[in-house]
Formats: structure tokens, C-alpha cells, sequence
């Protein structure tokens, strides 16, 4: 979408430099608010702004949960994408005339200030309007936005079937924006064209996405009308060959443009890692430290593997946990009710304990996406609830067996203590603050490096007590690992660790060292190199991120020593709302 910083799904996607007026005693502690807080000429400036936003993303829209766009897709062309600069530069212009008068607008303008002051960054570099990759970009938005439609009623379709009349101009508009980035000499690597190339034809397939969309349009079980069938056999048909000539003109335009080399380069890397951990990181020092953090984890899990097999080898105790058929499912409904029942489990036991968890967030909805792209992911509640948050899992085709052990750790990343706690009590909180707070501003260090947080934070409360569940939570854990070694040392040129040769990474150092610590599936494992090599600075903001939680964590409870409570860190901070880090960790240890 133009001109934002939010990741798919999870919710999905941003990262920052230190904000302006970073002087320590900026902020003062938000712990216990006011429900009578009257909003402020800075809320007002914060409100406006996610208006002028969500008229200009109808896609931003729908992921929000925010009603009244979704017939309609983003203006894709580069007028579109300057306007969303635009917006930036009115809004941070805005900001400056207005006085905060409390806390929570202190850290709404300090927010502000570093988010949309990196959407211009951004665009001046003009790195917006080259965004195409196998993940996280414009091509898979316009399809993705349908996921989260309703579709129970004749008029849902009908809703649905305008909207995706719109795709053969959005995808027109997009081909137009790359092709004038490419003429500027920004153009995504090769290997990244080729993998959407193949995404285009894929979705156009007999048996792919469009297909199947179809196939599977009903009302509430009953069949579509006559008319509504007809409008959505027409759209479906405009949309999908929108996808087929994309695909085409991808390969005709970019290819032969497109670099050989997957690397970003450091001068982009780091604008790319600000964006996604809002905070400014040292990046030789972080690579050393994903390093060492790989390390210990592998250590973990040599000393779990002899807990499951004595004496035996990761593999081998890997091998003993896939054999045993309490660690299995099999098939797609028997995975979503082992996903709705463990988040259902955990929010019942944790509430009230170590989180406080509002009402209206002990719902989550675990859901089967249509997509088989594999991987798991999470979108968050509307507004007023009406749509709850959701826990996709799109499963491989093919693929019809599920094992839970490496699975468990999952369930809570996506959801309670994970994204769900984190994004909908952040939603709920209304007298506390604005839109743009509550619902557009996602930092992935914030929310990613949170997650992991959670995983942890779960083995440490015993959720993982089993030497199976752990073993799959440290796995996850050596994959989040390697990608921060892997990320930062292809993008900025750093020498490759000496267990693939050292000297310059290449593609295949790179897959060699992500196989050698990671236990899923080539097919997944292809795609995640594929997703790091396109999306320069996001995969490390989880491990990164959760080390810079973990490292506020220890700075609070060693500053309120024995008055320290985990329950109130917490509630505190999640309170705050998504942030930069560096803003987040002002804003935490104030007062």
C-alpha cells in the first residue's frame, strides 16, 4: 500500500532512527489512565491523519476493520504513492504547531514524528515504489485484502466482485509504477521477479486461487443468485487474467533489468532496519550477536534432544517426536480445532494472572487460510469487534499431517500472550487513545520481537515443559536466529561465518547455513530465503526485537527492585500501543 509501513497479515509490517527531541524525561509513566482523558489538538492532528489515510488505502482500510471501502483497491500509480508523502509531510507539519499537553500526546508526537518521518525517507529514495516481493508487497495485497472480506450474505459477494473489478487497474497502475522505478535504476533482484512471475501463474491456475474462490462462493451454504454468480464469474475472470498479464509483464519489463545479486546494500539496509525495529541498531555488533545467540540456542537444543533420546543426536530426537501419533493431526479441520482449542486454553488460564485481558479480546477466531503459500499469520480485530482477530494457517498443497510439538509454540506467538493479546487490547483501548495509535501505527520489531517474547515468557511460565513443545520452541527460535545472521550478512556484504567457508555470501552459503538450523520442510524453507533476500531488514526484527524487550524488561525490574511486577510491565506497556523501540523504551522507563 502506499506509502505505509504495515507488514501483511500480522499483522503482519516498519523500523526507525531515534526520534527527534529523543532528551530523557520527555515522557512521563502512562501506568494508570485517566477513562475521562478528553482528546487533544494532537489526537485531533492523529485522528485526521488515519482519515486521510484510510481515504487514500481502501486495502489499509480493510485491514483495519474500517468500513465504507472495500469495493474499492489503492491507487497503485506513482501519483498515488507521492500522495501518501504527502499526507506525511502535512501531518508532520501539523504536529509542529501544536503544543502536546500530557503524556500520551508526548509519545503520539514523538511516534509520529519517527514513523512518517521514515515514510518520506522512504520515498525520497524512491525504495516504495520498487517494492516487489514474493511477500509483502502491492502483488500479493490485492489478492490478500479478500481474505479478510465477509462472506455470508448474496451482497458480501457482490461486495467482493466490485472490489475485484478493480484489480486489472490497481495491477495496471503497479506495472506502471515499477516499470518508471526500474527507468531510475531501483529495481528488485532478479530472483524476486521470477518468484512473482510464478506467483501470477500459480493464482491463474486450473487449480489455483481464483479457481478456487469460485468454487467456493456460497451464501451461508446456500448458492449464490443467479445475478451475483454472473457478477462474480465476470470479476473473477477480469481479476485473474489482471494476474496473468502482470505476470507477463513482469518478466517482459523488469527481468532483463532486474540484478543478479539478492544483496541490498548497506546504505538501503539500514534505512530498511530503522524502518522495521524503530530503533537504530549497530549492525556489525548485531551480527556478531545473532551469531552468538545461534549458538546458544543450538547448545539448548543438543542438551533437549538427549531429554528425548538419550544419547541421541537433534535429528534424532526430531525423528522419535514426528513417529509419535500424540504429536500428530491429520488433516485441516483436525489442525484448526487443535488451534482454536489451545488459544482458547491459554486465554482462559492467563487472564487475570499474568495479563490482564479484556472482554472483548478472549475471543479469537483460528481459521484455515485460502492461500497454500504455508506459514502462519495474524490479522487483527475492527474496531468495534464485529470482525475478531484471526489466526490464519495457509497450508501447503499437499500437505495433510501437522505435527503439534512444533507447532504449540506457534499457537501462542499468534496468539495470547503473542499478536493477539499485543494488537486488540491495544484496540480496545478507546479513552486512552487515538486511531492512529491504536490501530495504524505497527512497528514489526515492536510487534514481532513481542512475540517471541511471548514464546519465551510461555516456556518460562511451564507451557513448554514438555521436551517436545520446547524443542519445537527452540527450532523456531534457531530459524529466527539464523535469519539474523543470514539477513544482515548478505544485505551489507559482511563475511559469511566460517561454518559455510567465510568470505562473501552467496545463495547457496546462504541455504546451506539456514538448513543447518532449521528443521522445516524444503518447500518452506525455500520460500523464507526467498522472503529475507526481497524484504531486506524484516526477518531479523524479531529476534532483535525480542532482545530489546527482554532488555527493558531487566532495566525495569532492576530499577523497582522488589516492587517490580511482571503482570503491570505488562499491562503498561502493551498499553502504550505499538511503537519504535526507541520510543517505546522512553516512554517505559519515564517516571
Amino acid at each position: 500500500m502506499p506509502g505505509t509501513l504495515r507488514r501483511r497479515g500480522p499483522p503482519c509490517a516498519r523500523i526507525s532512527a531515534r526520534p527527534p527531541e529523543s532528551a530523557s524525561g520527555r515522557f512521563r509513566r502512562v501506568s494508570e489512565p485517566t477513562p475521562s482523558r478528553r482528546p487533544t489538538a494532537v489526537d485531533a492532528v492523529a485522528e485526521d491523519h488515519f482519515d486521510a489515510v484510510v481515504a487514500a488505502s481502501p486495502v489499509e482500510a480493510t485491514y483495519l476493520g474500517v468500513p465504507g471501502h472495500d469495493t474499492e483497491l489503492d491507487d497503485l500509480s506513482p501519483e498515488g504513492y507521492a500522495h501518501h508523502a504527502d499526507l506525511a509531510r502535512t501531518t508532520l507539519a501539523r504536529l509542529d504547531a501544536v503544543e502536546p499537553v500530557d503524556a500520551v500526546d508526548r509519545v503520539t508526537v514523538a511516534a509520529m514524528r519517527e514513523r512518517l518521518g521514515l515514510v518520506l525517507e522512504t520515498h525520497e529514495a524512491g525504495y516504495d515504489r520498487m517494492e516487489l516481493n514474493v511477500i509483502a508487497s502491492p502483488l500479493q495485497s490485492c489478492r490478500d485484502v479478500v481474505d479478510l472480506m465477509p462472506t455470508s450474505t448474496q451482497e458480501d459477494w457482490a461486495t467482493i466482485a466490485t472490489r475485484l473489478r478493480q484489480v486489472p487497474r490497481a495491477l495496471d497502475q503497479y506495472c506502471r509504477t515499477l516499470a518508471e522505478s526500474a527507468d531510475r535504476g531501483l529495481v528488485t533482484p532478479r530472483r524476486q521477479v521470477t518468484a512473482c512471475v510464478q506467483q501470477c501463474e500459480d493464482l491463474t491456475a486450473a487449480d489455483g486461487y481464483f479457481a478456487g474462490l469460485l468454487a467456493g462462493a456460497s451464501a451461508d451454504g446456500e448458492p449464490l443468485s443467479p445475478a451475483v454468480r454472473s457478477d462474480l464469474e465476470t470479476a473473477v475472470r477480469e481479476a485473474a487474467d489482471a494476474y496473468a498479464d502482470t505476470g507477463r509483464r513482469l518478466a517482459a519489463t523488469l527481468l532483463d533489468r532486474a540484478p543478479e545479486s539478492d544483496a541490498a546494500g548497506r546504505e538501503r539496509y539500514a534505512l530498511a532496519s530503522r524502518l522495521y525495529l524503530g530503533a537504530t541498531v549497530d549492525l556489525e555488533e548485531t551480527y556478531a550477536w545473532g551469531q552468538e545467540e545461534l549458538a546458544r540456542i543450538t547448545a539448548d537444543m543438543t542438551a533437549t534432544a538427549d531429554r528425548i533420546v538419550p544419547g541421541g543426536s537433534v535429528a534424532d530426537a526430531i525423528a522419535h517426536l514426528d513417529a509419535d501419533p500424540s504429536y500428530r493431526l491429520h488433516g485441516t479441520e483436525a489442525l484448526r480445532e487443535w488451534m482454536q482449542g489451545r488459544a482458547d486454553a491459554v486465554i482462559a488460564d492467563l487472564a487475570g494472572v499474568h495479563f490482564d485481558v479484556p472482554d472483548a479480546v478472549r475471543t479469537i477466531e483460528c481459521r484455515i487460510a485460502p492461500t497454500q503459500t504455508g506459514g502462519i499469520y495474524y490479522t487483527g480485530p475492527s474496531e468495534d469487534f464485529s470482525r475478531p482477530g484471526r489466526m490464519w494457517w495457509s497450508v501447503p498443497k499437499g500437505v495433510t499431517e501437522f505435527r503439534t510439538w512444533s507447532e504449540l509454540t506457534t499457537v501462542y506467538h499468534e496468539g495470547v500472550p503473542g499478536h493477539h493479546l499485543q494488537v486488540a487490547q491495544t484496540v480496545v483501548r478507546s479513552e486512552l487513545l487515538n486511531r492512529w495509535r491504536r490501530m495504524m501505527c505497527w512497528v514489526s520489531g515492536h510487534g514481532e520481537g513481542w512475540a517471541l517474547y511471548a514464546e519465551r515468557l510461555m516456556a518460562d511460565l511451564g507451557y513448554l515443559d514438555d521436551p517436545g513443545t520446547y524443542l519445537g520452541m527452540l527450532d523456531a527460535q534457531s530459524l529466527r536466529a539464523a535469519r539474523v545472521v543470514i539477513d544482515i550478512g548478505v544485505h551489507c556484504g559482511f563475511e559469511a561465518p566460517a561454518e559455510v567457508g567465510g568470505g562473501a555470501w552467496t545463495y547457496d552459503k546462504a541455504w546451506a547455513f539456514l538448513t543447518a538450523h532449521s528443521n522445516e520442510s524444503e518447500g518452506m524453507l525455500r520460500f523464507e530465503l526467498d522472503r529475507y533476500l526481497g524484504w531486506p531488514g524484516q526477518a531479523p526484527s524479531y529476534k532483535i526485537g525480542e532482545r530489546l524487550w527482554l532488555q527493558m524488561r531487566d532495566e525495569v525490574r532492576a530499577r523497582e527492585g522488589d516492587s517490580f511486577s511482571l503482570k503491570d510491565f505488562h499491562r503498561r506497556s502493551l498499553d502504550l500501543g505499538s511503537l519504535g523501540l526507541d520510543v517505546l523504551r522512553e516512554a517505559v522507563l519515564a517516571g
